[in-house]
């Protein structure tokens, strides 16, 4: 069991208990914090007590050469059959990339709850995904990596304030079948793959931008265009997005030989021009994570998103060496609309808001990468095809 960080007032009955071996009286050790207490009554729930995905197929051998990866966000597990599931689940991918808000886990319905320290919504969401038919047929189907957003952290908009997230991240590290791999022995979620040969290597990191993050700052216009929920933190706020382990493992991945980098982030990277989360709430976060790729000499960078319940294509000159590139698949089941108005300057065509998912489609002989959103039958409907030259691969 790996070290827990989490806060919380409860339990502390835990912290002077006594116990009576061979008629001598032993004190555990009084917890010297709320976080230490939780872990506490958290280290005495079994594995078996949480929930479990079906099994899926297995990752991609090593020297596998990727040519197609699946991308979506956003799927509740309480609507019926997801028509983009199924699609997807027919694309004959060699990946696909659950990006966050895999369930509704801290809402009731429509309602926001305040889950108690057992996290029992979350853990019947999940119990509800794994007997869904359309996941099960994707779990048969391509072989998945997974990052988690709030509603499956367990709290919406929450990040390292949230007082239950050590428990969290054991119920999706269970749940996804990762607690006995590398990702399973740290705080937080992150965790990085790499697929294929040298001139054909595939390196996709997945990103954890809950565990970690700090408070955002509240809008001062709740509502108004640009400024929906909230603003960009001022210059020097010292706010973090990823925390400094996370941050020194990024660095060290980047470094790692490869010729296409997918960077899964559950919030947006790029756009700049609404008040939901991304990075844009921390400038100074997002102007990092440029400059770390800048300054590992990181080749062929294309960021990956979720979270907007709209899909979108960006691109962008002069953040990286290179043109950056964006696709935001959001979301498979829970669409609010049927057209998006919003408009950014990075934008490639407009939003697309009915229920979607996306597509990285490489071509090593052409030396081109196409970034594609599907609709919910697997037609494309927004494309944007880069060169490997305009990614920096040489």
């Amino acid at each position: 069991m790996k070290r827990g960080l989490m806060a919380g007032a409860v339990l502390f009955a835990l912290a002077g208990c006594a116990t009576e071996t061979g008629g001598i009286t032993l004190f555990t050790p009084k917890p010297d914090s709320a976080e230490a207490a939780l872990e506490l009554y958290y280290n005495t729930i079994p594995d078996s007590a949480l929930p479990k995905a079906p099994a899926g197929k297995p990752l991609p051998a090593d020297d596998a050469v990727i040519t197609k990866v699946l991308l979506g966000s956003c799927l509740d597990e309480e609507k019926g059959p997801s028509a983009a599931m199924m699609s997807l689940a027919s694309e004959g991918a060699d990946l696909f990339l659950m990006v966050g808000d895999n369930v509704y886990g801290d809402r009731d319905g429509r309602a926001y709850t305040n889950n108690q320290p057992d996290l029992d919504e979350v853990k019947e969401s999940f119990a509800d995904l794994a007997a869904r038919e359309d996941f099960q047929k994707v779990r048969a189907s391509v072989p998945m990596m997974v990052a988690w957003d709030d509603h499956d952290f367990g709290a919406n908009d929450a990040g390292k304030e949230f007082p239950f997230r050590g428990l969290a991240e054991r119920i999706h590290e269970v749940f996804w079948g990762l607690e006995d791999q590398d990702v399973g022995q740290w705080p937080g979620t992150y965790y990085a793959r790499s697929f294929g040969p040298e001139g054909q290597r595939t390196q996709v990191i997945m990103l954890d931008t809950r565990f970690f993050r700090s408070g955002l700052t509240p809008t001062d216009e709740w509502g108004a265009q640009g400024k929906e929920r909230y603003l960009p933190a001022p210059t020097g706020s010292m706010q973090d997005m990823l925390g400094a382990a996370q941050w020194t493992w990024l660095e060290n991945q980047l470094q790692q030989p490869a010729d296409i980098r997918l960077i899964a982030s559950s919030i947006q990277v790029m756009p700049t021009t609404h008040g939901w989360e991304a990075w844009s709430t921390m400038p100074d976060e997002r102007a990092r994570l440029f400059n770390l790729i800048k300054k590992t000499d990181a080749n062929g960078v294309v960021f990956l998103s979720g979270d907007r319940h709209t899909a979108f294509i960006y691109e962008e000159d002069g953040v990286l060496p290179y043109a950056a590139n964006e696709l935001t698949s959001s979301s498979l089941n829970v669409s609010f609309r049927d057209e998006s108005d919003e408009v950014d300057s990075r934008q490639i065509g407009a939003g697309f808001a009915p229920e979607n998912y996306g597509t990285v489609e490489i071509d090593w002989e052409a030396r081109s990468l196409a970034l594609k959103v599907k609709d919910n039958s697997g037609a494309t409907v927004r494309e944007n095809t880069v060169s490997f030259s305009e990614i920096g691969v040489n």
